[in-house]
């Protein structure tokens, strides 16, 4: 179970313009990169986006994009590890970088995701709660309306819980978003949605 809560964590945004040199736009970098990288390289990617992360943190304590960058490289990593008593440990630092970090900018929508995600995949032994998921998701709906990936995750949580009508209607917003974008990929995934939710 503790690799489903790591399985939907976002892509980091892309690095801050002008900041292409600073630890926080590598290690933001890095965790993208990670998942286009190959299966052999991403732990690597991984260990050096989160040491660009903790150099951030070190750097600028107050600075909620670094700890959501640390929440970013950690998260991934975990997944590649697995589930171990270690995990245990590096979850509740995942959850207090991605508290830190929306304590810092409580309208990062990749930050907003990010805990959404956490929160809804983690057994509620662990401290997860489906239905504060399911608000955060929407929160990070308001910030980013166009934030596909979220739009998605959200039709798949409602249609969880049963909410068919209005996961149909989501499932449909996010298809009409991704076609005004361009973004074939997304959908795909909306379409297939669309199907499970007709069936």
């Amino acid at each position: 179970m503790l690799a489903l809560a790591l399985a939907v964590l976002p892509a980091a945004p892309a690095p801050i313009a002008g900041a292409a040199s600073s630890p926080l736009a590598e290690a933001l970098a890095l965790c993208k990169q990670a998942d286009r990288a190959p299966a052999s390289e991403k732990y690597a990617l991984l260990e050096r986006g989160l040491a660009a992360a903790e150099a951030a943190v070190a750097a600028d304590d107050h600075d909620g994009a670094a700890h959501f960058a640390v929440f970013c490289n950690l998260g991934k990593r975990m997944r590649l590890d697995g589930a171990s008593f270690s995990s245990l440990i590096s979850l509740r630092r995942l959850r207090r970088e991605v508290d830190r970090a929306l304590e810092l900018a409580p309208d990062n929508a990749d930050a907003l995701v990010g805990k959404a995600a956490l929160l809804y995949y983690t057994p509620r032994v662990l401290g997860g709660d489906p239905r504060e998921s399911e608000r955060l998701m929407r929160a990070a709906l308001v910030v980013a309306p166009d934030y596909l990936d979220a739009r998605l995750a959200l039709a798949r949580m409602l249609e969880a819980r049963g909410a068919r009508d209005e996961a149909r209607t989501t499932a449909r917003q996010a298809l009409a978003d991704a076609e005004r974008v361009a973004s074939p990929a997304k959908e795909a995934e909306a379409q297939r949605l669309l199907r499970e939710l007709s069936d």
